[in-house]
């Protein structure tokens, strides 16, 4: 059996595998969107990934019950996967729906942690991002430190942020994190300045939306992404055996400082396809040239 390729994130020396999970998808009722899995199937699909040989897994204490179900379904596996989440979170369960903010406050980092570690079932997280924030705000608040003391503590293993521009820049010129979350992929590319960069400087990076920024399965539909794809008329040069997902996932695992890209599902045929096509590998250079060429075409 062909086994996912694993790149070294970074400076962090970790071996993950290209294809990583996004557990948003897992985050339970009465949240946003209308895809939502229950316990049993939330959990059929946490063991379906590690099953896969997938070994990262990105969550939030803003994604709902996603923490709770990946320590429910998975912490006895703890062994088999790196475990990535994120601070700076304050979220309120309404009757209806999830109120999610991000504040820059010692008080709030140490309760996500916290609560972070009680959910996922585990003694130590082996990256935590702030999810968002700007480097004068976490470096004045002294928030970075407080990472390093958590790592010192032995509480997490490496810290990193999950970022866009306008933000991203001056986190990066910080050159303190292990890692960056970032969104890209071949519809929405605006950040693979960035990526190279980011890469350059030795931090491992982290592909977010790399099917779902165009992907006809997103779970966010974005119009002005697919207008991107019928503009470029990439369909004409979409092999017959592919489909638009692949060619998304493919191009971003062209990315040479994509060291794993985090999807989303929650539906196991998607996720087969989505191993089979990191399997597959990145898409040769020409057939990137001309993705590229005919996407800066649409301006």
């Amino acid at each position: 059996m062909n086994q996912i390729p694993k790149r070294t994130l970074g400076r962090t020396g970790l071996s993950v595998t290209q294809l990583g999970y996004g557990s948003m998808g897992l985050r339970g009722p009465k949240t946003w969107g209308v895809r939502v899995v229950d316990d049993e199937a939330s959990a059929q699909v946490l063991n379906a990934v590690l099953d896969a040989g997938i070994n990262f897994i990105d969550t939030s204490p803003d994604y709902g019950i996603a923490e709770q179900r990946i320590g429910d379904a998975i912490s006895s596996r703890r062994d088999e996967y790196y475990l990535a989440t994120k601070c700076g979170c304050v979220y309120t369960q309404h009757d209806d729906h999830l109120e999610i903010d991000h504040v820059w406050d010692a008080d709030v980092i140490e309760r996500n942690l916290e609560t972070s570690l009680t959910r996922l079932q585990t003694d130590s997280i082996d990256l935590l991002q702030f999810h968002g924030g700007d480097a004068v705000t976490l470096q004045q608040a002294g928030l970075i430190d407080l990472l390093r003391g958590f790592r010192d503590k032995g509480l997490i293993r490496f810290l990193g942020v999950s970022s866009k521009l306008p933000h991203l820049a001056g986190l990066i010129e910080l050159d303190v994190f292990d890692t960056y979350q970032v969104p890209y992929s071949c519809l929405a590319n605006e950040h693979g300045k960035w990526i190279t960069t980011a890469g350059e400087q030795g931090a491992g990076v982290i592909v977010r939306g790399g099917i779902a920024h165009g992907g006809p399965d997103a779970e966010i539909d974005r119009p002005a992404l697919r207008d991107v794809w019928t503009q470029a008329k990439l369909d004409e040069i979409l092999p017959g055996d592919m489909s638009r997902s692949e060619l998304i996932l493919r191009h971003t695992l062209s990315q040479p400082y994509c060291h794993t890209t985090i999807v989303g599902t929650c539906n196991l045929e998607h996720l087969a396809e989505n191993v089979r096509a990191t399997i597959a590998g990145p898409l040769p250079d020409d057939f990137v040239a001309e993705i590229d060429r005919r996407v800066k075409g649409v301006g």
